[in-house]
Order: structure tokens, then sequence, then C-alpha cells
């Protein structure tokens, strides 16, 4: 079953991941949001007691020892914003321009969590990574 939590206050958080305990969920997904990136390692730390898989919006939360992140390109993003400054400049209304989604996202995994979850990740999801942390 899915649920959503909004957390929008750091002592929110402490509830959020003190019901995470309590209900024992399957899997977390964590969005991007200021206050999760500030309190990552508190997330980190209480799943990894609780030995939850848990994926993230931005692969900064891979780097630093999430399990996985899946997110747009940062790269592809930047030309994008790029193309749409161009655009204005030569005289575009920015009302007239389409809005644009991503269309490359990137998937990090980082194994050395996933060995101390004791996941073992399947080798096809490996293979479509843009990087496997060791």
């Amino acid at each position: 079953m899915l649920q959503r939590v909004q957390v929008p206050t750091a002592e929110q958080l402490d509830t959020a991941l003190a019901g995470l305990v309590a209900r024992r969920r399957d899997a977390l997904l964590v969005l991007n949001d200021a206050l999760f990136f500030a309190d990552r390692q508190r997330i980190f730390e209480v799943v990894a007691q609780l030995r939850v898989p848990a994926m993230y919006q931005s692969k900064e939360f891979a780097h630093d020892g999430g399990l996985m992140a899946y997110d747009p390109s940062v790269a592809e993003q930047a030309r994008r914003a790029a193309d749409y400054v161009d655009r204005i400049l030569k005289g575009a209304r920015p009302g007239d321009l389409p809005i644009d989604q991503p269309t490359r996202f990137e998937l990090v995994i980082n194994l050395k969590t996933a060995k101390a979850l004791g996941l073992t990740i399947p080798q096809s999801l490996l293979l479509r990574a843009v990087q496997v942390i060791e």
C-alpha cells in the first residue's frame, strides 16, 4: 500500500521516521526537498536500522550513502535551460514557450548500501545505471 507523508518541518521529519519504524514499510521513496537533503544522514540511519530499501530523487543521496537515485539529467536540464534563455534573448515571450519535461533520467546505484541491507541488485538493473558506486 502506498502512503504519502508530508513533512514540512524537521520536527515532523522525526515523527515521520518514527512512523516508518512503527509501521515497518517495505520501501521508501524520498522526493527532492531541502529538508530531506539537509537531514539525509538521519534518514539513512533509520533506513539502515530498519533494513528498508529506499530510492531518492537526487543522485547526491546515492553518493552519500542512499541505496539508489533516479533523477533527470542535470546536464540535459542545463542545455534545455540555455536554449530557453537563448530564445528569450532573441525576443520570444516566455509565456509563449512550451512547458518542457525532462526526457533523460539517470539511475545511480550504491552497491555498498545494497550489501549492507542484504540486497542483491539484479544485473539487468545494474546495466541500466549510469553510475554504480562500489
